[in-house]
Parts: structure tokens; C-alpha cells; sequence
């Protein structure tokens, strides 16, 4: 039976609440702590010496593997790591017992471990064994070392692995079996050598490994490593295999006159160099909003690695992209000067020449045609501050309120129906409480691909917290697979079994009445507005079984806490923000707003897209959702900025595209954005920009949209900057300047400030903090954020009240709105924009892949991400295979009434019947020159759900007709799931004692020879 197992996001309470004896001494300590964490804890004053532990990590638990965490409790000999503070006990961590049995275990532990740090790239002073070594003074090993029968895995693109200096601690399997719950890694316990195996036994290259990394992060030494340490690291490591193997036999033969003190001393003294050359920089996470924190480690340009120890948002996790797909930043095509469009081409230029262009051709539109001729796009990826710098260049220097940024494409919807029903666009709480939720309900959304860190918390409690896991989705994709409930809706259907079950509960009495009438207003509209929907009705539109959604009713009702997870699934629609607004009254009704592990959760999907709307490139706000046509708002930016301010809101994303199509627009300004491979209906977007007068990008790397460019401006990465980013739980982050601009690249703030100043703005920022400022004296939502309070890994989820006291959960108190109540917003069913027809006859679905961000702009930089998925493909399902005599490799050529592409099909049950599914990592053949320009009916976001196409095969293109997913894509591995590392199977090894409890242990040091 699965064990409990602690959360991830939610510190343990260590506040005591009774005593306990610790070396003769009274010691205060939380009933139900584990000892290891309370003996932690003490100073060094307090403790007689520090308890040596190689398997524990903090935030995976106990696993109880090393047995070097030996101390005495009541006179036996037990794991600190595994024993829980009771009231009165009495602990002894030292004395010859004690210090026995720690150095048997150790003594075991170097028996699989070859110590040869000096010439080892892990010798980064936080190698645990090493440091372990040391901090028993350790001077020789009783057992000698043992290699295993084994080679090294080099077969992944990142990382390896090394059998022979791998002690078997099983933290790596811990991790990936119940941290980042893929249950890739077991240990073979029962083998003559046991080793870890992936997928029981093949390489890791073709195993079901998603190369989060995970195992990596926490390997106490060098078994598992970056391949992008190996030779880079240290002083002598890349020194060439013969010559490092003669130098560890050296090492090697001298230990045994000398000890290792010595030695040790002497890969210290190179320890401490390295640090000279080696920066280790605080940044955040630029692909999805989970908002990952971690150290890059640098040498020059080049990224040793990513070390995640302690974000608030992922702790010591990673995805793949997070971890390894930081390619993009050192890539041959760098734009590393600006360039001017000559003829078909391009010739680069001097800034000042860019600069003279940008400032004569604006003046000359905005004298002809007035300011609204302009208009501006900012970006997702950028900082916050770069977002409201785009802003105010637009609002304050131009004149006009046509900015907008990418959150158009995707959570518009969302942030609408939020702030229909209870005020705040924004995730009701944090991802703690996502964890500790009873039930957790996924809607469109593919958060084990889209969100993978968020999704382990999830994982992680379904598995080991008795956490309830519902999922509503087209396709089947993992975390479908492991739900308690699944169910298939039809397209664009999730709206009307949302209002069914909402109906039922009011009908069967199951409502949270008390909830409703003390903080809800306008409810008997909203109740009369469900009269339709009849779990009848809801069968019949959405094709889910009327007793499915009775059962889900039930399940959301007698939950201890409801979280809605969606994402785009739900919001690209015509309906996008009326199916939002009813998932909020569900929640509502059932009393899942103002509590813990509660409330709805639009899954944000870039870095920042939820920071480039909070802080005001958006038409219709400035920075907080601060209305542009509000007077007295209007008033308070125009004294701080000392201009008059446009009135009217202006121009969305989508409404841009038109008015170039109309001619009324003349100049667009893209800043970090690729439209072209964005937007819907590329086809259509693409003669837009073809025909747009002036057309600006500011990018990183030449993108599709700079194609079509008459200016291409060289932006910075995020690893050249400083800024900060606010991630989907509401979480403001800093990210530090960890490498010099590549070229005359210039960070975006910079950029602007240059093209502001040429227009007259006068704008005098030295550092992005004094942005921040501004908009903290402007902004209420953001009064308390400054740069001091998010020094190093220290985080703010707004609203922030000016003294700094922050939300991790909205509504503690009341609504934001002038009475403090919620309030229903009744809505109906309008069937989408686009449904299947007899030309038409298939629904096609897309989305993000794990391994890709969007259409790959940043991870198809990285080659080992490139190799793991090099194209991309289509999903039908067996029966449509079946029906149509297609198999996977077969080519086949999608068109819609709006475009045409070809691809490979891969033929899965992830997907059923007459639905398709293309993920959008391709601009060879993008999804969205299929896509239409339906959009939302309040918000314009592109209705990129609702495409249906024509399939038709073509002629064979090779001999074989390979699957388009590569042999060693983890999607053909074969997970091996299992509780955990399963210590038990070790403990019943014939060969196995608890150290310290056998006559034959005996203190494992032997005096050294005086040479």
C-alpha cells in the first residue's frame, strides 16, 4: 500500500509543541518531525557534530537507503532520516556506537563509489560523498572499491550515467518514481549487482525518461551527470580518457600509505579554483509559467548547468526544457546587430542608423495619420517591466492605446471569466494548493506536457495522498491516463455538462447555500439560467453519459476542496470566455472560492504572459487592470508621467491584423513575439504583415515574423538581464544578469528607452528596479513590490499591500468588488464557429509537446531536444486508421478552408474516432495555416479548437514509413511504476544488516603510514 508521502509545496510545520532529550540536553521540537530535520535545525553550538546523511533530501523524505543518518533513540540503534519526534525521547548522535555503525554504512556506501575528486567535473564543493568523506575524516575505506560489470550510459542527449561510481542511495529513484512521478527508475535489488534501470533494464535513450533531470539534480555525486559538465568543469577534467584514468590509478596507489586527507585537500584546493570561474546566477524559468527558480551555473558563455535547490514554485524540479534546452542563448543565428530590410534581405546596421529610421518613419505616420496609425506588441517572454515600458512608449509617447500581448492568443478567455464571476483574472491560490486539494479536475488542459512540474504535485497526490484526479479532455493524454474518471466531451461542449452538474448539485440539494448567500449575489438568475440544461440535454451535446456526469456532481460535492485546472482546451473557442465563466460558477455554487486547496486555476503558458498583461500592454488597461477610460485613473498616469492620455481603448492583436488589412494601420511594433507562427489563420495574418507600411521585430533569434520585417532589432535573452517575471500562480520573481549581451544586443527596456527618448520622452532609467518602482507608486495591485523584497529566491504573489504582505490565496476576506461578493454571471450554450461538415469531415486538435515550447522557436536551438522529436505529426485514432487504411509513417495532407499542410500520421488511441490531434512544433508545416479567424465572441482570442479539415492520403515518401516519433522518443518507453525505491527488497538481501549491529562492525579507521 502507498505511504503518505509529505507535500511539495507546503513547508512542514516545525513549531514545537513538546520536548525531547538530544545529548543530555532539552530540546523544544515538533511531535510527528522527523528527527533528521529537527537535528538539522540546531546550530552548531547545540550539536555535538553534524549527522551525516547521504541518501535523505529534504523534500523528498526519507528513503532510508544509506544508513548513515544512524543515531540512538531510547538506547536502539535507528534512522534519523525515518523516525518521527515523539514526546520525551532520548537521542544520542554521538558516542562509539553511534559513530560504528555511521562508518560501516559509509564505509559500504565507498565500496561502490571510486574517489577521484581532483579529476572528477562534479567536485563543486556540493558533492556529498566528498563532503561526507571529509566530515567523517574518513582516511581509509575497510572494503575495497568493487566496479560493477556495467558501461556507461551515454545514450541520452544531456546526461549520462555511470554505474561504477554509483552508490545505490535510490534518491534518483525516488525522485522520478514519487517527485517528478514519471516511474522511469527502479534498482534491481535482487541482483548479484544491482544498479538503477530504466524501464527495467534498457537504455535510457528509448525508455520512457523525459529528461526532467530529476535524477540528476539530486545524484549525491558523479553517477549521474550533465553532459555539459563533462571536461568543462574542472581544471584537469578535460584531459583525455588515458591520461585521467593513469591519473586516478596514481591517486589510487598512493591512498593506502597516505590516507585520503591529502588527497582530499588537494581537490578542495582545486574545488575552490573552479569557484573562481564559475558563476552561479539566480534567473527563472523563460518557457511555460510554472514560474521554475533555479542556478545557472556559467563559465564564460557556456552553461555548465541548472541546479534547482529551493524556488518556491518547484523546488529541486525541472522539465526537460527547464533543465537542458538552453540552446537558444549561445545559437549561431543570434541577432547581434540591427538589420535593415534590403530588397528580399537583410543588411545589418549601426544603432544610431536604426534609431534615426524608427524616429523619422514614426513622426512622419503619426503627422499623417495620427497616432492610432501605430501600434504595439509586447511580449510574453520579456519582463514585467519590459511590458510596461512597451505600454507607456505607446500610451504616453505615441498617444495611442493599440497595445496588446500574446495573452490574446491564449487566456484572454480566462482572465475574462474570472473577472466576470469573483474580480481577479487570476489563479485563486497557489500550486500548495493545488497539492493538497481533495479533488483536482484537469479541463483541456495537458499539464504533464504543457505544465510538468506543476503536474508532479498533482501526480504526487493522486499517488500517495488519496487525492482524486478527474479529467475532461478530447485526448487521452497522461494525466487522462491515470484519472480516476475520464470522459471525452465533444468539441466545444464543456460549457453545458459544466451547467449540467452545476443544476444537478442545486437540485439535489448538494449546493454550499450557506457559501452562496453570504458571498454570492445573483443567484436566482443564475439558477433559472440553468433550467436548459438537463442531464438529458448535456448527453445529448456533449456525447458524455448522463450517469458520468452524475457521478463527477457527487465527486465535486463531497470533495474537501475542488481545484479547476484548464488551459487552452477550454479558452480557444468561440466560447472560450462563457465556458470560463461557467466553470467559475461551479465553483462558486459548491463553495470552492475563499479556502484552501480550492478555486479555479488557468494554467498560464508562457513565461510571462500573465506579467505582460498585470502590468499593462493590454488595450484597455494600464498596469493592475487599471481602466484606460476611468478619468481619475486616466488623471493619476497623466500627472506621474506628465502627458494627456489617449481615451479610447484601442487595438487588440487580432483587431491589428484587420486594420493593416484595411490600411488604416501603418506601423507595428513586435517585440519578442513570433506572429506568424502565433496567430490563427497564418495564411492571412502573413499577406497582413506583407502589406503593413512599417514593420518593427525585436527578437533574440531571426524569427518567421522577421521575414517580413522592414527592421529587425537584436534583443537580449533572459539570461543577460535583469528583470522579473510573474509566473501563473500570481508570482513576481527576479532574474539576474548571469552573461554580457552577445554582440550589440540590448536588453528590450533599453531598446524602448532609446526609441521612447528619440520620440521626446525623456526617459532616464538606469535599472529595471526603478521601473518597478514606478509602477508600485502607480499600480495598488503591486504597492509593496520592490526589488529588495525579491532579493535572490524571495517571491511576491500579488496583490501586494504596501508593506509588502502578499496573497498566496486570493479572497481570504472578501471579492473585489464594491460590496465584497462574488457574483453568478448566467450564460448559454452557442454552438461553435466552425463543427464538421460532409467537405470537412474531421475535427482538428493541437497543441504543445513536452519536449517543444510552441513552435520551437527557443528548444529546436537545442539538438538534443531537435533529436527527440525532429518533426512533427498527426494523431488519428485505430478506428479511423482502420476505416481509411492508413498506418503510422503514412503521409498524409490535412487542408482546411484555409490552408493545406502535410505530415506523417502516428496512429494512437490517445485520440478517438473522428478526432485528430498536431502538436504546433513545426513552422515547416504549421498547424496554423489551418486554423480560422473565428475568435472569441468577448475577448478575440483565435478559436484554434475549432478547425476542421480533409485528410487525404498521399503517395508513399519512403521505403519503410518510419513512425515521425524517433525509436527513442520517451513516448515508445514503458514506465515501471512502482511505491518508490523499495528499500525493503535490499533490507531482505542475504548480505544486508543494519550497521552497527553485528559483532563484526567495528570502527572502519585505520591509522595512516607516516611516509
Amino acid at each position: 500500500m502507498a505511504t503518505t508521502k509529505s507535500l511539495l509545496n507546503t513547508p512542514a510545520d516545525h513549531s514545537p509543541n513538546t520536548q525531547l532529550t538530544i545529548d543530555g540536553l532539552q530540546v523544544p521540537g515538533h511531535a510527528g518531525e522527523l528527527l533528521i530535520d529537527l537535528l538539522n535545525s540546531r546550530t552548531a553550538a547545540d550539536a555535538q557534530k553534524a549527522i551525516p546523511q547521504v541518501c535523505y533530501v529534504p523534500q523528498m523524505g526519507p528513503i532510508q537507503s544509506c544508513d548513515t543518518c544512524i543515531v540512538k533513540v531510547n538506547g536502539e540503534l535507528v534512522r534519523a532520516c525515518a523516525t518521527r519526534v515523539v514526546a520525551g525521547m532520548n537521542v544520542e548522535t554521538a558516542g562509539e556506537a553511534v559513530d560504528i555503525a555511521q562508518r560501516e554504512a559509509f564505509d559500504r556506501i565507498l565500496q561502490n563509489h571510486m574517489l577521484y575528486c581532483t579529476v572528477c567535473d562534479n567536485n563543486n564543493q556540493n558533492c556529498t560523498i566528498h563532503n561526507t568523506t571529509k566530515e567523517l575524516d574518513v582516511k581509509h575505506q575497510s572494503r575495497p572499491y568493487k566496479p560493477k560489470p556495467y558501461e556507461k550510459d551515454m545514450s541520452n542527449p544531456f546526461y549520462r550515467y555511470d554505474p561504477d561510481q554509483c552508490i545505490l542511495c535510490g534518491r534518483c529513484v525516488e525522485s522520478c518514481q514519487n517527485v517528478q512521478v514519471n516511474e522511469t527508475l527502479s534498482i534491481n535489488w535482487e541482483s548479484e549487482h544491482p544498479r538503477v534501470l530504466w524501464d527495467g533494464g534498457t537504455k535510457i535513450d528509448g525508455s520512457s525518461c523525459v529528461s526532467c533531470g530529476h535524477c540528476v539534480t539530486v545524484c549525491p555525486c558523479n553517477a549521474l551527470m550533465e553532459k555539459s559538465m563533462l571536461g568543462e568543469a574542472g581544471y584537469l577534467t578535460d584531459t583525455p580518457q588515458d591520461a585521467l584514468n593513469n591519473m586516478i590509478d596514481v591517486v589510487k596507489g598512493v591512498e593506502p600509505p597516505i590516507g585520503y586527507g591529502p588527497i582530499l585537500a588537494l581537490s578542495e584546493i582545486e574545488s575552490e579554483m573552479r569557484t573562481k570561474r564559475t558563476k552561479r546566477t539566480k534567473t527563472v524559468c523563460t518557457y511555460c509559467a510554472v514560474g521554475c527558480s533555479f542556478e545557472v551555473w556559467t563559465r564564460d558563455r557556456h552553461i555548465l548547468k541548472i541546479e534547482p535547490t529551493h524556488g518556491p514554485a518547484n523546488g529541486i524540479s525541472t522539465c526537460v526544457k527547464g533543465k537542458f534546452a538552453w540552446g537558444h542563448i549561445n545559437s549561431d543565428d543570434r541577432l547581434t546587430k540591427p538589420l535593415l530590410r534590403d530588397g528580399d534581405s537583410f543588411r545589418e546596421i549601426e544603432w544610431k542608423e536604426a534609431l534615426d529610421i524608427i524616429e523619422r518613419t514614426f513622426k512622419r505616420i503619426k503627422a499623417e495619420h495620427g497616432p492610432d496609425a501605430l501600434a504595439f506588441i509586447a511580449s510574453s517572454k520579456c519582463t514585467n517591466e519590459e511590458s510596461f515600458l512597451m505600454q507607456k512608449l505607446a500610451r504616453a509617447v505615441i498617444g495611442t492605446n493599440n497595445v496588446d500581448n500574446c495573452a490574446r492568443y491564449c487566456q484572454n478567455p480566462a482572465t475574462m471569466g474570472l473577472q466576470r464571476t469573483v474580480g481577479y483574472g487570476g489563479d485563486s491560490g497557489s500550486i500548495s494548493d493545488i497539492e493538497k486539494a481533495g479533488l483536482v479536475i484537469i479541463v483541456g488542459a495537458n499539464p504533464a506536457e504543457n505544465h510538468p512540474v506543476l503536474a508532479t504535485r498533482v501526480k504526487r497526490s493522486h499517488k500517495h495522498r488519496g487525492q482524486r484526479l478527474i479529467v475532461a479532455d478530447l485526448r487521452k493524454h497522461e494525466m487522462a491516463e491515470r484519472a480516476d474518471i475520464f470522459f471525452q466531451p465533444k468539441p466545444s461542449t464543456d460549457l453545458v455538462w459544466m451547467c449540467a452538474i452545476a443544476k444537478y448539485i442545486i437540485d439535489s440539494g448538494l449546493a454550499k447555500m450557506d457559501f452562496v448567500n453570504q458571498w454570492v449575489n445573483n443567484f436566482d438568475a443564475y439558477k433559472k439560467s440553468l433550467e436548459p440544461f438537463t442531464m438529458e440535454y448535456a448527453e445529448q451535446i456533449t456525447g458524455v453519459p448522463a450517469k458520468t456526469l452524475t457521478t463527477v456532481a457527487h465527486e465535486i460535492a463531497a470533495a474537501d476542496g475542488v481545484c479547476i485546472l484548464f488551459a487552452m482546451g477550454l479558452t480557444q473557442h468561440c466560447g472560450g470566455s462563457d465556458t470560463t465563466t461557467a466553470l467559475s460558477n461551479l465553483l462558486l455554487v459548491t463553495g470552492n472560492y475563499m479556502r484552501p486547496g480550492a478555486g479555479a486555476y488557468p494554467l498560464r503558458g508562457h513565461n510571462n504572459v500573465q506579467g505582460a498583461s498585470d502590468f499593462g500592454s493590454m488595450p484597455n488597461v494600464f498596469s493592475g487592470y487599471q481602466k484606460v477610460d476611468d478619468p481619475d485613473i486616466r488623471a493619476k498616469f497623466e500627472a506621474d508621467w506628465g502627458v494627456t492620455l489617449p481615451t479610447t481603448t484601442g487595438l487588440d492583436n487580432h483587431e491589428m491584423i484587420r486594420a493593416i488589412q484595411d490600411g488604416t494601420l501603418k506601423s507595428l511594433y513586435i517585440k519578442g513575439e513570433d506572429t506568424i507562427t502565433s496567430d490563427a489563420n497564418a495564411g492571412d495574418v502573413g499577406d497582413a504583415l506583407g502589406v503593413c507600411e512599417f514593420l518593427i521585430v525585436q527578437d533574440i533569434n531571426f524569427s518567421e515574423t522577421c521575414r517580413y520585417a522592414d527592421l529587425v532589432l537584436p534583443a537580449t535573452s533572459s539570461l543577460e538581464k535583469d528583470g522579473t517575471f510573474t509566473s501563473t500562480e500570481r508570482r513576481i520573481q527576479r532574474i539576474y544578469k548571469a552573461m554580457e549581451p552577445l554582440g550589440e544586443s540590448k536588453a528590450d527596456w533599453e531598446i524602448i528607452q532609446l526609441v521612447a527618448n528619440r520620440m521626446g520622452g525623456n526617459w532616464n532609467y538606469k535599472h529595471p528596479s526603478e521601473i518597478m518602482d514606478e509602477v508600485a507608486r502607480l499600480t495598488p495591485l503591486f504597492a509593496g513590490v520592490s526589488y529588495d523584497r525579491l532579493e535572490g529566491f524571495n517571491s511576491l504573489q500579488w496583490p501586494v499591500h504596501a508593506d509588502g504582505t502578499d496573497s498566496p490565496l486570493l479572497f481570504t476576506e472578501n471579492f473585489p468588488f464594491p460590496d465584497g461578493k462574488a457574483k453568478f454571471y448566467p450564460v448559454e450554450y452557442i454552438p461553435p464557429c466552425e463543427e464538421i461538415s460532409e467537405e470537412f469531415d474531421l475535427h482538428l486538435n493541437n497543441g504543445r509537446m513536452l519536449e517543444h515550447f510552441q513552435q520551437g522557436s527557443m528548444t529546436d536551438r537545442t539538438a538534443g531536444v531537435k533529436a527527440m522529436s525532429p518533426t512533427t505529426f498527426l494523431e488519428i485514432s485505430p478506428e479511423l486508421a482502420a476505416e481509411r487504411g492508413i498506418t503510422t509513417g503514412r503521409h498524409v495532407q490535412l487542408t482546411s478552408p484555409y490552408g493545406i499542410v502535410k505530415v506523417q500520421v502516428v496512429v494512437t488511441d490517445r485520440v478517438q474516432g473522428k478526432q485528430l490531434y498536431m502538436p504546433i512544433n513545426s513552422v515547416i508545416e504549421p498547424v496554423n495555416r489551418l486554423t480560422s479567424s473565428h475568435t472569441d465572441r468577448n475577448t478575440h482570442t483565435p478559436a484554434y479548437k475549432e478547425t476542421t479539415v480533409l485528410m487525404t492520403l498521399l503517395p508513399e515518401r519512403s521505403k519503410d514509413n518510419k513512425s515521425p516519433i524517433p525509436r527513442t522518443n520517451f513516448r515508445n518507453g514503458h514506465r515501471t511504476p512502482q511505491s518508490g525505491v523499495e528499500i525493503e527488497r535490499k533490507w531482505a538481501r542475504a548480505d544486508y544488516h543494519l550497521p552497527g549491529t553485528t559483532p563484526g562492525d567495528k570502527l572502519v579507521q585505520i591509522a595512516s603510514t607516516t611516509v
